[in-house]
This record gives C-alpha cells, structure tokens and sequence, in this order.
C-alpha cells in the first residue's frame, strides 16, 4: 500500500469517531460563536429514550403504488357505421386518440370528416360553417397533429409560437384555447391564450415561463405582445382565422394584416380559413392568405332547423319584457339566452330580470373580460339563470343544456339570427328559439326565412303570458 493509500484509510478511521458539529438554528443565531465553541469541546449525547421508541414501533411494509396501465389504440373501440367516419380512420397520433376518447367523439361531424381529409396533408383550407358544427374540433386536430409530426427546431426562444389561431372576441379565444387543452393534454404541447381586459403582466409572465406550442388571440392584444418584442411570429407553422366574417364586421382585419405579415410567407405555413358566410371580402382575404385551399362548406340551414325548434311571437315593444318575463317564471326555465341588438338594450333588460327575482347576468362589449369569465362560470353552474347579451358579445359562447333563445329583437343581419339559435340545440340536442316581432323590427323577418329557406309561423302569444310583472317588493 503506497503512502497515499495509508493517509486515506486513517482518515476514514478518525473521522467516524470525531464529532459533528450540530447545525445552528435561527433562534440560537444570536450566540452562534459561543454555541460553535460549546459544539466543538462537548459532543452531542445520543438520545438513548428516543432510540428504544423507535426500535420497539413496528415498521409498516412500504406497498408501491400500481402504474396505471399504459393507454392503447385497442381500448377505444368504435365500430364502423356506414356513411360516418371515425377518428380512427385517419392517422392521428394514439396521445391525440386518447384525449378525444376521453372527450367522447366517436365519430366525425361532417366539417370535421371534411377538412381533415385536406389539412392532415398539409393542405391549406377554407370552411364554411357556424359554431356548433365541430369546425374548432376540426382545426385543433389538424393543428396539433402538425405539430406532433414535425420537431421543434433545435434552436427555440420563448415568445415563439408554432402555431397562431387568431377569432374576433375574448370569449372565442377562451372556448378554443381550453378546446386546444384538452385535446393536447397528452402531448407535451403547451398552450396559451391572450385577449384584452386581461392582466398584461400575468399573461406575460406564461409567455415568459414555457415555451409555446399553440397561441390563440384576439388581434390587438396579439398585435400589442408582437410591438412590444415579447411574441415572434417567424416560427408559425400553422395559422387559423375563425370567423373571419366576424372580423370583417369588428374592422380587424388592418390589425390581422400586420400579424400575417410577421408571418411565414404564405405556401410556407400552412393556413386555415373559416367563416359561417362567404362573401366576396372574405373571398378576397383567403386569396391572399392561402395556396390552393380546399373548399369546404356545411350548410346553415341543417345547423338551423334540424335541431332547434322556432317560434316567432308577434308582440308590440312595449309588451316584449311582459312576454319575457313570464315565459321564464311561468315555464321555470333555468338556463336561457336573451339576445339584443343594443348594449343599453342588454342592460335594461339584465337590470330590470334582476329587480324582478330572477338572476340574470349581462354580456357586452361594457363588461370588464374578468367579470365576462366570472359570468360565463355562473351560468354553466346554473347559478345565472338568463344570460343577456349582444350579438359580438354571443359569438363564441359554448354552453351545454341552454334550453332556450330568446330574440328581444330581430337582428338587422340574417346570419345573426342563426349564429344566435345556435347556442341551443348543440350536439344533436334539441333547442327551442323564440323571436319578438314588434313595429320595429319586424321587417328582419323576412331576409332571416331566405337564409334559412322556410317560413317560420308568426303567433300571437297567449293572454297568460301577457299579465303585468309582479310588483317586486
């Protein structure tokens, strides 16, 4: 054994019988060189009493808990049906497959059959269809399955997105984004929503956190992020414009400009285009966004009438909140929808439900984007029994078991209307629209029957449903 080898093993030796110093508490910091002092001239006394407690315990055995067996394609069974087509018959990552069995999507809707065929091959696309058909189904899917088949590059900042789907209101951009989130929940993908009315600083400090997969926005809060060097948009692989008609109306589209400009060039992402109409303007945007896109276009009169029954009440204006009023009270409805045109309109008529005895709550372009989240959570809870609201302030509003529409007044656009009696009536469940037609607004009628190409029956309503409000108290 040479001298280094000795000098080791003597230390080993020495060192189990030195004592250790014991550690100093933040109570005894106040006399730490005397407690040193003491450390070093008196060992620490073993606790014999404790030892013998210990050894007498009876040890409990350690059980490891079980894993939980590894999901496989096998265990989401769905058997073929003609003139339907399944998930399965596309080649969707089995973490993708898992999320949508736990979501309970067997089968496709036909947009989402439809678009899928086109964009899982890269395609770009343009659909046509209103909300409650699966498009945001359709794109997520197409999205994220982009994003699982192609690597992230090696070099990667935060702020960076691959992915950039842009809708016109807060609420949209919220209903998408935890769409996105559970669709992605077994992939890794992080994803990330920014609107206005939003604390800046909290949404900034996400962006600053994680990278990010997917980033669904409204065009100025995105454009603010973008002009503030914080988001770069020279990584999008894939971008979607919902609702692009919506964004035409809101005067978006300079703003949707300057991000696509921040943009790969067209041909080098892949872009995805919906609207429930198809005008000449969007027409003209999808030409210059995209390459070749596949067309794709549901018709708004199966979403219309298939599953929603109508109703037109013709009513003077100044006995519409009677009707309204007692269709709620006296039917005990729980979940309904009040839409007008006017934001004071939404107000008066939430003010006046609430004074009344039934809780209502209000949506407009007014109301704070926090309050908008506070309502919306209160009124799938089933605590908010009417929610109130503008047609910017519906669009993008997905809430399940709404039994009832009720038009106040007529909208000026036909396509309104059927975005409205769309919040009913989701899913394959059945709904029920009711409109007042007063001298006011009575001339929508007509255009909205075009649209959806049948008469709806005009009535009278019944005398009950006509008495004075109960004075309240």
């Amino acid at each position: 054994m040479n001298e280094k080898a000795v000098l080791k093993a003597l230390k080993k030796i020495f060192a189990k019988d030195e004592p250790q110093p014991a550690p100093i508490t933040p109570a005894a910091s106040s006399s730490a060189a005397d407690t040193a002092q003491t450390q070093h001239t008196q060992p620490a006394q073993p606790d014999t009493k404790k030892a013998e407690r210990a050894a007498d315990k009876p040890r409990r055995p350690r059980h490891s808990k079980p894993a939980a067996p590894a999901w496989k394609l096998e265990d989401f069974v769905v058997e073929p049906v003609e003139g339907k087509t399944r998930f399965h018959d596309f080649k969707l990552a089995p973490e993708l497959m898992h999320a949508i069995q736990d979501l309970g999507f067997p089968y496709c809707t036909p947009i989402q059959a439809q678009v899928l065929g086109f964009t899982l091959k890269g395609q770009d696309a343009i659909g046509r269809a209103q909300t409650g058909t699966g498009k945001t189904a359709a794109f997520l899917i197409s999205t994220i399955t982009q994003l699982l088949q192609t690597p992230p590059p090696k070099e990667r900042y935060m702020g960076e997105p691959r992915a950039l789907i842009i809708a016109p209101t807060r609420e949209l951009v919220v209903q998408i984004a935890n769409d996105a989130l559970d669709l992605a929940k077994y992939t890794g993908l992080n994803v990330m929503s920014f609107v206005g009315g939003m604390d800046f600083d909290k949404q900034l400090k996400q962006l600053e956190s994680r990278f990010c997969d997917i980033l669904v926005a409204t065009p100025g809060r995105l454009l603010d992020f973008n002009q503030r060097g914080e988001v770069h948009l020279d990584m999008v692989e894939v971008m979607v414009l919902d609702e692009a008609d919506r964004m035409l109306d809101m005067g978006f589209i300079p703003q949707v400009r300057q991000i696509i400009r921040q943009t790969p060039m067209k041909g080098e992402r892949q872009t995805l285009l919906f609207s429930a109409t198809f005008t000449e303007d969007v027409m003209n945007l999808a030409r210059q966004w995209t390459v070749n896109p596949a067309i794709v276009e549901i018709e708004p009169e199966n979403v219309a009438s298939d599953t929603v029954e109508q109703h037109v009440y013709a009513v003077a204006g100044s006995d519409k909140y009677k009707l309204l009023y007692n269709l709620i009270s006296q039917n005990d409805w729980t979940r309904v929808m009040v839409f007008a045109n006017r934001k004071d309109e939404v107000r008066r008529i939430e003010e006046r439900l609430t004074k009344d005895g039934i809780s209502a709550a209000q949506m407009s372009g007014d109301v704070p984007q926090h309050k908008r989240i506070k309502v919306l959570e209160g009124f799938r809870e089933g605590k908010i029994r009417v929610l109130v609201a503008t047609d910017v302030a519906g669009r993008g509003i997905h809430v399940d078991g709404i039994s009832h529409v009720i038009n106040f007044t007529l909208p000026e656009d036909p396509d309104d209307y059927v975005h409205r009696i769309g919040r009913t009536g989701r899913a394959g469940a059945s709904g029920t629209s009711i409109s007042f037609a007063g001298e006011d607004d009575a001339f929508a009628l007509p255009p909205i029957e075009e649209l959806i190409g049948r008469k709806i029956h005009c009535e009278m309503p019944p005398t009950e449903l006509l008495v004075p409000v109960p004075r309240s108290r």
